[in-house]
């Protein structure tokens, strides 16, 4: 029995008896978060593939499955090779979707989805940046207060003595 009506943003859930744990989330930061552009459809009939045999650490069983796998797209005649995995089915999506960001990357140019991955991680590492930068200030400015308060019986001044250390 529910004592309230729950909104669209409340999660009610009963527990135990006489003990009602009520939830409150938001949709709002996804319906806010910047769309990505739909990834590029490649047809089939454009694609050339072929499975190789693997190279690289793995040993002997890399070495003789061709679990490798190698697309080549016709019209544009790029080409790419997955081995990110021992499955060949998972080689072959991971192939599939590095060919199409190739391509969009060419075609697209800066509007392609990795380059505006790349644009928003850039942004994201800029800012974190600036973060640590306002941090390390504030606090460096704190210590350089200490380090005045402090007083020596000597005629030099404090500062003096930090500055010569530091050289």
């Amino acid at each position: 029995m529910l004592l309230f009506k729950p909104s669209r943003s409340t999660l009610v859930s009963i527990k135990a008896p006489f003990r009602l744990v009520t939830r409150h989330f938001s949709l709002q930061n996804v319906a806010a978060a910047a769309q990505m552009p739909p990834r590029l459809v490649l047809k089939e009939e454009d694609i050339e593939e072929a499975f190789l045999k693997g190279s690289g650490p793995g040993g002997q069983k890399i070495n003789k499955t061709a679990s490798a796998v190698q697309l080549k797209h016709v019209p544009t005649g790029m080409t790419i090779k997955s081995q990110a995995t021992r499955s060949r089915s998972q080689n072959r999506k991971i192939a599939r979707r590095l060919l199409a960001d190739k391509i969009e990357a060419a075609e697209k140019g800066p509007e392609s989805r990795t380059a505006l991955k790349a644009n928003i991680k850039r942004k994201k590492k800029a800012s974190a940046r600036k973060k640590s930068k306002r941090k390390y200030k504030t606090s460096q400015e704190g210590r350089e207060d200490e380090e005045e308060e402090v007083e020596d019986d000597s005629d030099e001044p404090v500062e003096e003595k930090v500055k010569e250390e530091r050289v």
